[in-house]
């Protein structure tokens, strides 16, 4: 009889979280790498590293408690993956896709050598000038780190010479390298997330993001666009995938031109925020998917189980403890699903949680949606 497995995920916040509610649905046990005790998907496995990727010996402690190796974001510096790979133990996706998309430069090249409509960019470093990039992307354009950048942290809207100082002083304490990227003036955000094996791929339905303060706040499902452009959307997305020969699930962001072009801003090799409606919504989750992915398993149906989901981000909306202060109030209405993460502090604009509505007429639900979260003081 087969020993029961164990799914080790680097990383130990929200989305491990609940990628680990699903191994432990489908049987499987989980063991958490993370820089600080008591994380999010710390506290619901027995299974708990402190430490991190550069700490070889808890690496190796943990490589040898895991039968599996996968992570819960793409900021892993792919060296570290090698490390694990070279103990004997796979890592889905593997050190060189990650290798692929950590860097967005590199990611960039790869999706541009595979004809995926991009945004132009082009490489810079701190001496160049705005009438040098701008001669090439335009009057306006996004300044963007090449590591470590997520909600907006990575970005600079850059319009002259001034504006392109401060970003680069801004986004050089955080990380020396850079890019530089034409502005797009999208008409809708869209993401997806695709799931791949060996053996099968899925996507899911294409949604529409609405970002607060670069952070996404708000995902309708499905998005409310042409049936032509979801079909390109969809093809673009797994090609995306393809591209870097991913295994495993994966977020892909996208702008809708206004123009009805639609092109990839970026991608993600993890379970993403734009996909946390599908816990609800859809037949299978994104995040037991990924946990199938990992172990190779057949996927589970991407269908959506109402015509539509609003999902909304709960983020902090003071500084405290990290535990919802109106449960009455956030769950009076009977149809919501709420979920809270489990993190010990709350800050102003962290994400904390969210909440997910279904149902037949869309405008009702987003309706709903929003006053429910404006009610919930977390």
């Amino acid at each position: 009889m087969e020993r029961k497995k164990t799914i080790g995920i680097l990383g130990g916040g929200q989305l491990a979280r609940m990628s680990a509610y699903q191994a432990y649905k489908l049987g499987f046990d989980v063991v958490i790498l993370e820089k600080e005790k008591n994380s999010p998907a710390g506290q619901i496995t027995k299974h708990e590293f402190v430490g991190w990727v550069d700490d070889e010996e808890i690496v190796k402690q943990f490589t040898l408690a895991s039968d599996i190796v996968t992570l819960e974001n793409e900021f892993v510096d792919y060296k570290r993956l090698e490390f694990i790979e070279n103990l004997g133990k796979k890592v889905v996706p593997s050190s060189k896709v990650i290798s692929l998309i950590q860097d967005k430069y590199i990611q960039k090249n790869t999706l541009a050598k595979k004809k995926i409509p991009i945004a132009k960019f082009i490489e810079i470093n701190h001496d160049s000038s705005y009438d040098f990039i701008s001669a090439q992307l335009g009057k306006k354009f996004i300044l963007k780190s090449r590591k470590m950048g997520y909600d907006g942290y990575g970005n600079a809207l850059v319009s002259d010479q001034r504006t392109l100082n401060i970003g680069l002083e801004k986004l050089s304490s955080r990380q020396s390298k850079l890019y530089a990227e034409a502005f797009v003036d999208f008409k809708m955000e869209l993401a997806t997330m695709v799931v791949r094996t060996k053996k099968e791929t899925k996507v899911y339905p294409i949604v529409h993001t609405i970002q607060e303060n670069h952070i996404c706040k708000i995902v309708i499902a499905p998005a409310q666009i042409s049936k032509q452009s979801i079909k390109i959307a969809e093809e673009i997305s797994v090609a995306s995938v393809e591209a870097v020969g991913g295994y495993g699930i994966f977020g892909i962001e996208m702008f809708l031109t206004k123009d009805e072009n639609i092109l990839v801003n970026e991608m993600a090799p993890r379970p993403h925020n734009s996909g946390h409606y599908s816990i609800e919504a859809c037949t299978t989750s994104q995040f037991e998917n990924h946990i199938r992915a990992v172990l190779n398993l057949p996927l589970g149906s991407t269908e959506m189980l109402q015509p539509y989901s609003v999902m909304i981000n709960l983020l902090g909306k003071r500084n405290g403890e990290g535990m919802v202060q109106n449960y009455n109030r956030s769950l009076r209405n009977e149809n919501i699903h709420l979920h809270v993460y489990g993190k010990e502090k709350s800050r102003i604009g962290r994400k904390m949680g969210h909440i997910t509505l279904l149902g037949k007429n869309l405008n009702s639900i987003l309706k709903q949606a929003t006053l429910i979260e404006r009610q919930i003081i977390i």
